[in-house]
């Protein structure tokens, strides 16, 4: 078993030992923040944490109304530039808590009197000891280079916090099923085989809304395992410019959500199909599942499977050529 699929397998234990131990927490952090009253939410990341932002800002702005804005960290660390955050709620995710452009942004965000919230695997980083609340995701050890687990866990952290600063008992209440849920997606069938994937060259992932977010991070997957290029577009995006793609052939991934996305993403998924893209399908695999957190199911399911397409076009996932565990950044 590689490292990769032994990690994306454990995320339910580590999601259900999150929810456990860090619901004291994710109370007191969601009364300051309602005491705060944040004008905005200011979301700083990288790489998959960055994806892990996306999510964040459609969950925020979906449930709460409150206006998320990405970070753009070079801001911050290479211009030195000082951003006006004192209203801010400002949520720092990382792995490891220790790439220089997030701290410096932490910085920058305390200095103005942001409140400043980290979520991070390493609570005993920089990053950590910086922010005024930290969040542990409590991944444990992620050896492979691929991250899966903390990918899945910062989602549930992010639900979590939300549905305890938005006092949603109904979601708050789906999040106890979360674990059993993750864990009934290892046992299903796979969705991707190696036949479908590994003659591509390049590859198209399509989302919508919560489905694009985690269409990014698949695509990066895709990239990172398998060293196939592919690009994340939202559904509706891809019907502009983008679609002039489909004057040669090309297989596109669709990421399909039964949530108030749905009626509008089949629609323009259908006409892709109608200009004659192969359309491949990931669906969440459960069904009476709350609709905020099928993206975790989904992507459960996608890890396990990209995992063995890799191992069948030869390809080692837990150490992709020319990639390291712990970028650092400035």
């Amino acid at each position: 078993m590689t490292l990769m699929r032994q990690e994306a397998s454990e995320s339910w234990q580590r999601i259900e030992q999150q929810i456990r131990d860090n619901a004291a927490l994710y109370q007191t952090i969601a009364q300051q923040i309602r005491q705060f009253d944040p004008a905005f939410v200011y979301i700083v990341g990288r790489g998959t944490s960055d994806h892990a932002g996306v999510f964040a800002r459609y969950l925020i702005e979906v449930e709460l109304g409150v206006v998320v804005a990405a970070a753009a960290p070079s801001v911050a660390s290479l211009f030195g530039q000082q951003l006006r955050l004192q209203r801010a709620l400002v949520l720092l995710i990382s792995q490891s808590g220790r790439s220089e452009d997030l701290l410096a942004q932490a910085r920058a965000a305390r200095q103005s009197g942001a409140l400043v919230v980290a979520l991070v695997n390493d609570i005993s980083s920089p990053l950590a000891a910086l922010a005024d609340y930290a969040i542990p995701l409590l991944a444990g050890p992620e050896k492979a280079v691929a991250a899966t687990k903390s990918y899945l866990c910062t989602l549930s952290a992010l639900l979590s916090l939300v549905a305890h600063w938005k006092q949603d008992e109904q979601l708050l209440g789906a999040l106890q099923q979360l674990p059993a849920q993750l864990q009934q997606v290892l046992s299903q069938p796979a969705q991707l085989q190696a036949e479908q994937v590994q003659e591509l060259r390049h590859s198209v992932v399509l989302g919508r809304a919560f489905g694009y977010a985690i269409a990014r991070e698949i695509a990066l997957k895709i990239k990172e395992v398998c060293g196939i290029q592919a690009e994340a577009f939202s559904s509706a995006e891809f019907l502009h410019g983008p679609i002039s793609l489909l004057n040669q052939p090309l297989t596109l991934l669709d990421v399909d959500l039964s949530d108030e996305t749905l009626q509008a993403h089949q629609a323009q998924v259908a006409e892709v199909q109608r200009r004659g893209g192969k359309v491949l399908h990931l669906i969440p695999g459960l069904s009476a599942v709350h609709s905020r957190l099928q993206p975790l199911l989904l992507m459960q399911r996608f890890y396990l499977d990209i995992e063995a397409v890799a191992l069948a076009m030869g390809k080692n996932p837990d150490a992709p050529v020319g990639l390291n565990k712990v970028t650092i950044t400035r």
